[in-house]
């Protein structure tokens, strides 16, 4: 590795380390060795490797010195061939062993990195709902990429260098001092101008590239958003197309401006540190070279130190910068750490216990709830803030008590923001309950196992979200041992066979980021199909025909009617089909239960379901049966 090599990885190092000083702690430190513990096998042999590595690149330059030492003196030929085979065999050595180091530390790496992001990721997908409502999903995914790379550099790369370097550089002293002190203290002088101008021209380049870093981020924001189906929509309608891309050139310039500057400084350093390699090595030539017509050294010796010279400012410059790159690599761990250590909020007991055979109901016994606060939820680094909201906690559920017998249906009503939706998300443990319980099959679900109340109770949210995958992948989400034909016949049922045959792959069509590729209501048929193909026994539809038209929700509250024969169902509607059916409404306001009956029973009490009635479900009838007249119904 020549001179300026060295410094330009020296510089690359420096601009990586400034983004992000801390203080470590030991117990960091404990957490990785516990990381690294199942790799010290592979750990062992490429700290091995690195040394030998090292020996062989420092008896190169001496086998040299003698060659050229036997041909002044008029040696032996097969001294020199003998020297020369001797180089050859190092250079083949060298070279297999260095494709056997690089296969251990990409294996290391590699293998660090699956057992990191498997830890994230299952970690993440433990965390409760509110955690991904505030985090940023790009904050996030960054744990996943940047870091874990970062993470994973401290072993493949940083491990390696600074053991071969401690030895390469132990090795060249002994071997320079040997041959000339002088000439080596001389060589030593010099370091300075290789290390203390990468530093300084480190943070002066850290500095521009963290600037181009954020605005390549704040692009790639806008991008995301204005390049969605629901962004792009919105800037059709309401944008500025012309402020838009001027205001996105406008960063896209500054990127630029930023490149070439950074271009022209680690171009004017790399040249600048080239031409001092040059006269150093100019300066080892010319004292080796005076020293050796004195007699004072042989001439081979000039020729090592000249080689040995390359080898010496390598490991000095890279162990300088050592200690940044392991602060960089640590730095990444703590932030991966600092993940791994938000505990979940809702989590499975060690017992858990399945939910009991057969059809199950459904409690609420004295709940009261309020979302948690940001501070027990996130982290301030992935919501991109300064500090953690510390409000939150107020009660929005307050004592709800019902009870849903098997194969009952309860429907629930009441104003926007009154807690309809937080009950939906109680019974599957999206959240929670404070206090109280909620119960299915006279079990706490709190104690039930996660798997076990995932096969039991299905939900139908309002949004119908769909993954950028095929129709297949998106049902088989439900129960993944589906066959083709139960495909079909949940499509059949919730009335999506036809529209589904008609696409071009069929099952295997992609439905788009988000299901967009459908309409409104073909995306909530998708799900209510996902729904009839899990055939769980509790269901919960949280406005589930909210973004149906009157024809889709006629066809699809037959398909419904058979899905809910038989199992418990929790329904929150705004349409009236669905409310009238219920074996019980409940009306909810403000947290708690103001009214519980029949439909008839609560028309005839003339209370809050009925003045619900009157202003909203009588005016849905009344556009029903107009839309129904004009189709000539």
């Amino acid at each position: 590795m020549s001179m300026e090599t060295t410094a330009w990885i020296q510089l690359q190092s420096v601009m990586r380390a400034q983004g992000d000083r801390r203080a470590l702690t030991r117990a960091t430190v404990r957490r990785i060795a516990g990381f690294a513990r199942p790799h010290r096998r592979p750990i062992g042999w490429f700290v091995l490797l690195s040394v030998v590595t090292a020996l062989l690149a420092v008896a190169t330059p001496v086998l040299a010195g003698r060659v050229v030492d036997t041909i002044v003196s008029q040696g032996e030929r097969s001294t020199v061939v003998r020297l020369a085979l001797i180089i050859a065999v190092i250079a083949v050595a060298e070279a297999g062993l260095g494709l056997v180091e690089r296969r251990l530390s990409a294996s290391l790496g590699e293998n660090l990195i699956l057992d990191l992001r498997r830890a994230v990721f299952d970690h993440v997908q433990r965390m409760p709902v509110a955690f991904f409502t505030r985090t940023r999903t790009g904050a996030l995914v960054s744990r996943l990429n940047n870091d874990v790379i970062g993470a994973q550099r401290a072993f493949s790369t940083t491990l390696s260098s600074v053991v071969s370097d401690v030895v390469t550089l132990a090795l060249t002293l002994a071997v320079m001092l040997t041959l000339s002190w002088q000439i080596t203290l001389l060589a030593l002088v010099l370091l300075p101008v290789f290390v203390v101008p990468a530093r300084r021209m480190g943070r002066r380049m850290a500095v521009l590239q963290r600037e181009a870093a954020a605005l390549d981020a704040a692009m790639g924001t806008r991008m995301t958003e204005r390049f969605s189906a629901p962004g792009a929509t919105l800037v059709k309608l309401f944008g500025r197309p012309q402020d838009e891309s001027a205001e996105f050139a406008a960063r896209a310039g500054r990127v630029r401006d930023i490149g070439v500057r950074t271009a022209m400084a680690q171009t004017v350093f790399i040249t600048a540190l080239t031409l001092v390699s040059a006269l150093a090595l100019a300066l080892v030539y010319g004292l080796g070279g005076y020293y050796a017509l004195r007699g004072s050294l042989e001439p081979g010796a000039v020729v090592a130190l000249a080689l040995l010279l390359t080898r010496l400012y390598a490991p000095l410059t890279s162990l300088a910068g050592a200690r940044v790159d392991v602060m960089s690599a640590l730095v990444s761990f703590e932030r991966v750490f600092e993940v791994l250590d938000l505990d979940p909020i809702v989590q499975e007991k060690p017992d858990a216990r399945q939910v009991p055979d057969g059809p199950v109901s459904v409690e609420f016994d004295g709940v009261r709830f309020g979302y948690p606060s940001a501070d027990r939820v996130s982290l301030a680094s992935l919501e991109e803030v300064a500090s953690l909201d510390t409000r939150g906690g107020d009660e929005v559920l307050r004592g709800i008590s019902f009870r849903a017998e098997p194969g009952q249906t309860v429907a629930l009503v009441g104003s926007s923001g009154a807690g309809k939706s937080t009950i939906a998300a109680l019974l599957p443990r999206l959240y929670d309950v404070d206090a109280g319980a909620v119960r299915i099959g006279g079990t706490d679900v709190r104690d039930l196992s996660t798997a076990s109340l995932r096969r039991t109770l299905g939900m139908v949210t309002q949004d119908g979200h769909l993954f950028h995958e095929s129709v297949r992948e998106n049902l088989l989400l439900a129960r993944p041992e589906a066959e083709e034909d139960e495909l079909w016949d949940a499509l059949r049922r919730a009335r999506l066979d036809e529209l589904v045959r008609a696409l071009p792959d069929g099952l295997d069509t992609v439905v788009g980021e988000r299901g967009y590729r459908l309409s409104g209501g073909e995306r909530q048929r998708m799900t209510i199909a996902r729904l009839l193909l899990a055939r769980q026994r509790v269901v919960i539809l949280d406005e589930a025909t909210a973004h149906l038209d009157n024809t889709s929700e006629a066809a699809v509250q037959e398909a419904l009617a058979e899905a809910l024969e038989g199992r418990t169902a929790v329904v929150i509607a705004h349409r009236l089909s669905t409310v009238r059916a219920a074996d019980q409404i409940l009306v909810v306001e403000r947290g708690r239960i103001v009214e519980r009956g029949t439909h008839e029973g609560l028309l005839a009490a003339d209370g809050r379901y009925a003045e619900l009635y009157r202003t909203q479900f009588a005016g849905t009838e009344r556009q029903d049966a107009a839309t129904g007249a004009a189709a000539g119904v």
